[in-house]
């Protein structure tokens, strides 16, 4: 029987970015995973603090080379990949000149939250997605990881709803607890869609702040996980509303409650395609 195959897109994983505690979690969950036998693939930005020669990065010339469009500006996605010796695992990075190539993550030397941060959060998504396209390989779960994924649940289930590649994926979204105040800029619905799209599909994302990014991605999303003691009221009772399959954390070192999940939407598609 072929390996259940899970995507885990995040911005940020150990060793290469340690921000929060979705770090340690995209560490340790797709390893625990690949040794239960499921077949993975990690995607995550290239920022700027990312220190390719410390961690052999090295460009994909297979996989990049493409532009992902917004507000009708092409922006040049380039792959590269990098290993963990010690789990056998690959990971892909996402790097764009312009968006991640600075010092600071989210905000600049003053604390001052990026401008662009809606930008490179709307690269990041579809980059991911184009990415994998690419890879010529179809997921049977995609797991989303903090804010900065928060658009990929969208794009699955409108923009490429019927591609080959992803068009049986179940998709999970992690929520943790919130990581900033601030609004992403006033167009970011607007530069959001992509050709294809209609306004509607974004309106739970409309208040452009972090409790609409969280709800946006449950409203699409197959399941929800609760990745924080601390998360949110307003969105534990938005999931609470949507009536969505919920996952608790939980930290154990084999992370049985995520297979069992995994394995039962695996088990849905074969279901669903006989």
């Amino acid at each position: 029987m072929a390996k259940t195959k899970l995507l885990y897109i995040t911005h940020e994983m150990s060793p290469f970015l340690e921000l929060t505690k979705i770090s340690e979690i995209t560490r340790q969950l797709p390893q625990a995973m690949q040794d239960k036998g499921f077949e993975i693939r990690i995607l995550m930005p290239r920022f700027g603090n990312i220190n390719e020669r410390r961690n052999r990065l090295h460009e994909v010339i297979r996989l990049s080379g493409m532009n992902i469009i917004i507000e009708d500006n092409d922006n040049p996605l380039i792959i590269k990949v990098a290993s963990i010796p010690a789990a056998r695992m690959q990971v892909y990075f996402l790097d764009n000149e312009e968006y991640f190539q600075r010092k600071y993550v989210f905000r600049d030397k003053e604390n001052k939250f990026y401008a662009d941060n809606d930008e490179r959060a709307i690269f990041f998504c579809k980059g991911a997605l184009e990415t994998v396209k690419k890879l010529g390989w179809s997921p049977d779960v995609v797991h989303c990881h903090g804010w900065m994924s928060s658009l990929v649940p969208a794009y699955l289930k409108t923009l490429y709803k019927d591609d080959p590649t992803f068009k049986n994926a179940k998709v999970i979204y992690s929520v943790y607890e919130d990581s900033f105040t601030e609004k992403l800029s006033d167009k970011f619905i607007e530069k959001s869609l992509m050709s294809g799209m209609k306004s509607t599909d974004m309106d739970a994302y409309k208040a452009s702040d972090i409790t609409a990014l969280n709800n946006g991605a449950i409203t699409y999303s197959d399941a929800v996980v609760f990745a924080s003691d601390t998360i949110n009221a307003e969105v534990l009772k938005f999931v609470k509303k949507a009536g969505k399959p919920t996952l608790d954390f939980n930290s154990t070192s084999d992370f049985e409650n995520y297979s069992n999940l995994y394995e039962e939407f695996a088990i849905e598609e074969l279901v669903s395609v006989a």
